[in-house]
């Protein structure tokens, strides 16, 4: 069996944890710039509040309502989330960490008639641990892991667990919609057909889903009859492309704070190559202005730069990320928005020199090194290239962060007795 945990209303009951004042209150927190609702306590969701509102258009929902609003607080989120799973990971034999709030649990050489209160004790455990609230499917497969699951909360319940002598019973009373794995586009050719719910599907012909639904619909089909076709991936795959982009709290019309951004940005894909032990071959810059301001001239452009020698220094992919900018930078246009994407990587021991390359690679390897170091001990871009600079007009609008409760010293909670 294999079960599907949940951490409910994350970002909210991370909120929680360090802000009891908030419990019975709607709460919603928002995505960068603080533009839509991205997490939302269950009070919220009772006021009609929808996932991926944005913020200005239920300002009278909020003032009527007082519900608190705040900004995502990635750092706290991401070190609460690495506290579950390694609290998941002394329980069972394997786990699989799906998101930032999930992970799919391996109950492989346990009794299946108490996986129910084993569970349980396993939930508890870790909200007394974390203060998490949390829910559990468990089923003979991960899609039916997540059916149970979303059952599990529909219901108000903890763990739900679905046995094969129930299964065709809960698969028609399941939307189809609600399948993981069933995008919108496919919920209505589905529907179109007459497939209303998971037992529709299942019952479909099997020749119609592999050619309208490929492979992977059929892999799910499958996976609904109770056959496992999606194996576990415990260990986390180097990432093939790395994205690091973000929209500018202020629109921005200066060369000066974009080429701040965009050098930040490719620093921050450099650490995650350095961490994955990769270096790349290719960088894009990208750069646009607010398509949704009908009202303001519109510029979209981006630009491939091909490096001679793959690399994961910080000081080479600032240099060809400027380098990529000064090419498609633009006077007279209000910028929204400018990114990183470095792709096409090879490991960093396996890289093919090129014979005119004048760059001391070991030096830099060296700095960079030295740089990391400085950084995890003393704060990041504590050491920086110069150009990252100190702007603050580029940086996310995060009007009401809380506080790094977990990982910065003058933010941690002070308890008087």
């Amino acid at each position: 069996m294999i079960g599907l945990i949940d951490c409910n209303n994350f970002y909210v009951s991370c909120e929680r944890v360090f802000d009891p004042s908030l419990n019975g209150k709607p709460v919603i927190v928002l995505s960068n710039n603080d533009g839509c609702a991205i997490s939302r306590s269950n009070e919220a969701k009772l006021l009609g509040i929808k996932m991926g509102v944005p913020a200005f258009s239920i300002k009278d929902i909020i003032v009527k309502n007082d519900v608190k609003v705040l900004s995502s607080n990635y750092t706290l989120y991401g070190d609460m989330s690495n506290r579950v799973m390694s609290l998941l990971s002394n329980h069972v034999p394997e786990i699989e960490v799906y998101s930032i709030d999930e992970a799919f649990l391996y109950f492989k050489g346990m009794d299946v008639n108490t996986l129910e209160t084993f569970g349980k004790k396993i939930l508890q455990e870790i909200h007394r641990s974390t203060g998490i609230p949390m829910s559990l499917g468990i089923a003979p497969t991960k899609s039916l892991a997540k059916m149970a699951n979303k059952l599990a909360k529909k219901n108000k319940q903890d763990v739900r667990k679905i046995n094969l002598n129930e299964l065709n019973e809960v698969l028609h009373t399941f939307p189809i919609e609600d399948v993981w794995g069933i995008g919108g586009q496919h919920a209505k050719l589905l529907r179109s057909k007459g497939i209303q719910t998971a037992g529709d599907f299942t019952n479909y012909s099997r020749d119609w889903v592999r050619k309208n639904l490929t492979i992977v619909g059929l892999r799910l089909y499958d996976e609904l009859k109770g056959q496992i076709r999606l194996e576990s991936e415990p260990v986390e795959k180097a990432k093939k492309n790395i994205c690091t982009s973000r929209s500018f709290g202020e629109m921005q019309t200066e060369y000066s704070p974009i080429e701040e951004a965009v050098a930040t940005y490719a620093t921050r894909c450099a650490e995650k190559l350095r961490q994955q032990k990769s270096c790349a071959t290719k960088l894009m810059v990208f750069l646009h202005t607010n398509q949704f301001r009908e009202d303001l001239p519109q510029y979209a452009r981006n630009i491939v730069m091909h490096l001679p020698v793959p690399t994961n220094s910080t000081l080479e992919l600032v240099k060809y990320g400027k380098e990529g900018l000064r090419k498609i930078f633009r006077n007279g246009y209000l910028y929204k928005k400018a990114g990183i994407i470095i792709s096409d990587f090879v490991p960093e021991s396996d890289i093919q020199q090129n014979l005119f390359d004048q760059t001391n690679r070991q030096k830099h390897a060296d700095i960079m090194k030295v740089v990391d170091k400085l950084n995890l001990n003393f704060g990041k871009d504590k050491v920086r290239v110069a150009t990252q600079g100190y702007s603050k007009s580029w940086h996310l609008r995060q009007e009401k962060l809380s506080a790094r409760f977990t990982t910065r010293l003058s933010d941690i909670l002070e308890v008087k007795v």
